[in-house]
């Protein structure tokens, strides 16, 4: 993976959303076409052997890499977003995040015990929105489940909210400042 490629074309902004947050902007490396087939390919790497049948896109950064992955990996695509934004029946699990609560949700047919599903979003910060992901798929009893952000903030400890047994690998590892 080229980290200098990336992280060169990371834009971050600071107090944003709110006063002493350091955002990490992805979308800036979005639309780098170089930085995407960076992102696509190293991904594909990590996960091509892995027998992944559905990836979860985190709404919305987590929809942009989540879908080429699916794509390349013959995987279906699922979306987990916000309450009202999916037309079928939907289970939703609340939490709390690092500026405040909300909700997400997933259609309740999206993933089977067939499944083994890659959870996907741009970022880890404290974890709460990926651990209610993560707690939404696993009610639904897939074989396996493997979570991936493309920057970890590692100073926050995302990840130490997470049962021990998850397999959570990011591809690039920042401080949250």
């Amino acid at each position: 993976m080229n980290t200098e490629l990336l992280l060169k074309n990371l834009r971050s902004i600071p107090d944003f959303p709110i006063p002493g947050i350091l955002f990490r902007d992805v979308t800036s490396l979005f639309k780098s076409a170089e930085c995407m087939k960076e992102l696509d390919d190293t991904l594909y790497e990590m996960y091509k052997e892995c027998g992944i049948t559905k990836v979860v896109g985190i709404e919305s950064r987590g929809f942009v890499m989540g879908a080429t992955l699916a794509v390349r990996l013959g995987a279906g695509f699922v979306p987990v977003r916000k309450p009202g934004k999916l037309p079928a029946e939907t289970i939703s699990e609340s939490y709390s995040k690092e500026y405040g609560t909300d909700t997400i949700e997933i259609h309740k047919d999206a993933i089977d015990e067939n499944d083994v599903v890659l959870l996907h979003d741009d970022l880890l910060a404290t974890g709460g929105t990926m651990l209610a992901a993560y707690n939404l798929v696993k009610k639904m009893n897939p074989k396996r489940v493997m979570i991936n952000f493309i920057i970890e903030l590692d100073d926050l400890k995302g990840r130490e909210i997470f049962p021990a047994d998850a397999q959570i690998d990011s591809l690039l590892h920042l401080e949250g400042e």
